[in-house]
């Protein structure tokens, strides 16, 4: 056979991801904290784009030359602020303002000489009116302290401490390997190693950071940390230290073991645990740390009069965004070169993609709430035991979308309901077949039952994972043993055994710090 070059033609048919494709896909699967971030590059970007609350009132002058020039061709624009989903609140906005500009006119003109003054005797003009370093007026937010953090408050000490430069060298660099719970994650001989030195010099420095506020600071495990805490209140006798190193029987609830080696009885071993849940076993989290991120609902459903259920979005977290048509018709009119032409040109397309994808997204994720409300109606209206089974397909076929979309609009979205706030990834459950050929159970919700059966366990009678399995089978769930085990462990549940040895002997449930 003999080999040759030749030309052929092919016809087909193929997905091109455009770039305005790529955009709508990447708004879908943001959540709303990433949308805001996006919304707010694309306002610097583009110069056509405005928030919709920027605009002026239609009371205020000039704004009927605004109105007139952006009927140009702001089509767009009209259906955007048409929209049920663009919900202006300006009037709300004008209205808090006034409310607080009133507040603060009667703060100022409490004193009868014309300068008011606050608890601790400082003019209020002076304070409103001085100028801070950049000649712009200082308003309050710049006295208001920050939180200081775990780094500040050791460092301060350790000045306060340690008078000699080369310790607080050595200080410098401990205090930068405690991490956030105060341990630590770095040995004094690799410390000394960096800083060529001995290591019996960084052990000293690092027993004066021992000393340092909170107690327990700068620990390189939970025996140490838990041990300075005791030292502090004079309660590291004999007994407690031989408790402190054996923390892994205190984790598997083996208190025959611990009072052999304590030395102890049964309510001295329970004096002693009382004591340590009192300690803190990560004592550096009340400083520092990141910010905690509030999580804000994109959807919010409430139940109606006749039964069902109302699903909105969230307006405040909706980007309302315009498009400047006054802008575009000034500039295409103005002599310009086709350099800018071309630059307005493409800003008015990416704008006006932009408004639709955003609307779009809004939509399909009213669409998809709505699906997922539909499916699991009973959830909402008897608790999370009636759960059923979903999966992407069930709702991607009922709304006529692709599995893959639906997977981007309920990831990092906030759904808010009566029973809670939960992620719209919640509600999608695996399936647990039954017993006897009926419908399936939602994993979720058979793992709610195990949770529910072991709480309610007596003391004499402390279901095993067999036992649970046997339960089950009798409420019409098919579920292995290992399965049951995996969702005890995924619950934080302990073993049977370690349950009646802590119900036998003490009781009490023990923290789950001390597992580490």
């Amino acid at each position: 056979m003999a080999l040759s070059a030749k030309l052929m033609m092919r016809q087909g048919q193929t997905l091109v991801m455009t770039p305005q494709l790529l955009q709508a896909i990447k708004l879908l699967q943001l959540s709303n904290v990433e949308l805001a971030s996006f919304i707010e590059e694309e306002l610097e970007r583009n110069p056509l784009l405005e928030r919709a609350e920027d605009r002026p009132d239609p009371t205020e002058p000039h704004a009927a030359e605004r109105d007139d020039a952006s009927a140009d061709g702001g089509s767009a624009e009209r259906d955007w602020t048409s929209n049920e989903l663009a919900t202006d609140q300006r009037e709300l906005e004008a209205s808090l303002g006034t409310e607080l500009a009133n507040t603060f006119d009667a703060d100022r003109s409490g004193g009868t000489t014309g300068e008011a003054l606050d608890g601790h005797g400082l003019s209020t003009t002076t304070w409103n009116n001085a100028p801070s370093a950049t000649g712009e007026s200082a308003g309050p937010e710049t006295y208001l302290s920050s939180t200081a953090t775990l780094s500040e408050v050791l460092i301060e000490q350790l000045m306060l401490a340690v008078v000699d430069p080369a310790q607080r060298i050595i200080g410098f660099s401990l205090i930068d390997a405690i991490d956030e719970a105060g341990y630590l994650r770095e040995s004094t001989a690799t410390v000394a190693e960096r800083l060529a030195t001995s290591t019996a010099r960084v052990e000293a420095v690092l027993a004066v950071i021992h000393g340092f506020e909170p107690t327990g600071i700068g620990a390189r495990d939970l025996a140490e940390c838990l041990g300075l805490q005791l030292r502090e209140r004079n309660r590291l006798d004999p007994a407690m230290q031989a408790l402190l190193a054996h923390l892994p029987l205190l984790a598997r609830r083996d208190f025959g073991s611990l009072r052999k080696l304590c030395g102890v009885d049964d309510e001295d071993l329970r004096d002693m645990l009382a004591e340590i849940r009192t300690l803190d076993p990560k004592p550096g989290r009340t400083f520092g740390g990141a910010p905690v991120q509030t999580v804000i609902p994109d959807v919010f459903v409430s139940a109606a009069q006749d039964g069902s259920w109302h699903v909105e979005l969230n307006t405040e977290v909706l980007p309302r965004i315009l498009i400047n048509q006054r802008y575009h018709a000034r500039v295409s009119r103005s002599p310009v070169s086709d350099a800018d032409k071309t630059f307005v040109t493409n800003c008015l397309q990416t704008a006006n993609w932009l408004t639709k994808s955003l609307e779009q997204r809004a939509r399909t994720i009213l669409k998809v709430s709505s699906e997922i409300i539909r499916q699991q109606d009973g959830f909402f209206a008897k608790g999370v035991e009636y759960l059923r089974p979903l999966n992407l397909r069930s709702v991607a076929d009922a709304i006529g979308m692709h599995e893959s979309t639906v997977s981007r609009v309920t990831s990092n979205k906030y759904m808010s309901t009566p029973r809670g706030l939960f992620e719209l990834k919640y509600f999608f459950t695996a399936s647990i077949a039954s017993s006897y050929g009926s419908d399936a159970h939602s994993a979720e919700a058979v793992r709610f039952r195990i949770k529910q059966m072991i709480e309610s366990e007596s003391p004499t009678s402390v279901l095993s994972d067999d036992a649970i399995v046997s339960r089950l089978k009798q409420a019409n769930i098919d579920i292995a043993r290992r399965t049951v085990a995996k969702y005890r462990e995924s619950l934080r549940i302990p073993s049977s055994v370690e349950r009646r040895r802590e119900k036998s002997a003490l009781g009490g449930p023990l923290e789950a710090a001390l597992a580490r």
